[in-house]
């Protein structure tokens, strides 16, 4: 899916929407794309993974562990439902991500979350944690590799 959006990245590399950057380099960016897909599509990271972070993603995704800004309609008006209960897919979903999370580690699971689920840039999350720049880009690749490892992917 693309989603272009004109933004000014400031010489920080920090990219923000044009009405509220006067100075900076104009720059088109796909707002629906995440920053793990950004980082495949240009080979910082391997199609393993990639699919460990797009597995952990959607287990995040699937549990609703997002913040929830709507109210939600999942009781049908018609009262069908096709079979497996919404709730016992969430909590499966919940157990899965609390397991590849818990074997990344605290240190691994930080940066997992913040890019992966989250969605933040890596530069983001690199000033949040207080470190190094470009330090992210490393202990990620060792975090998707040992997300691979916990999901047994070849």
């Amino acid at each position: 899916m693309r989603e272009l959006e004109d933004r000014v990245i400031d010489g920080f590399g920090v990219v923000g929407p044009k009405a509220t950057q006067k100075r900076g380099r104009s720059v088109t960016v796909n707002v629906a794309e995440s920053p793990l897909a950004w980082l495949r599509a240009r080979d910082m990271v391997s199609a393993r993974q990639f699919e460990a972070g797009e597995r952990l993603r959607a287990d995040f995704e699937r549990a609703q562990l997002g913040p929830q800004v709507t109210m939600r309609w999942q009781a049908r008006v018609d009262g069908g439902g096709g079979g497996v209960d919404p709730t016992t897919t969430q909590l499966a979903a919940k157990r899965r991500f609390d397991a590849a999370l818990a074997g990344l580690g605290s240190g691994l699971a930080d940066v997992a979350w913040r890019v992966i689920c989250a969605g933040e840039a890596l530069p983001a999350a690199e000033k949040a944690l207080g470190w190094p720049t470009r330090s992210g880009r490393l202990v990620l690749t060792l975090a998707l590799d040992r997300l691979a490892d916990h999901y047994r992917l070849p």
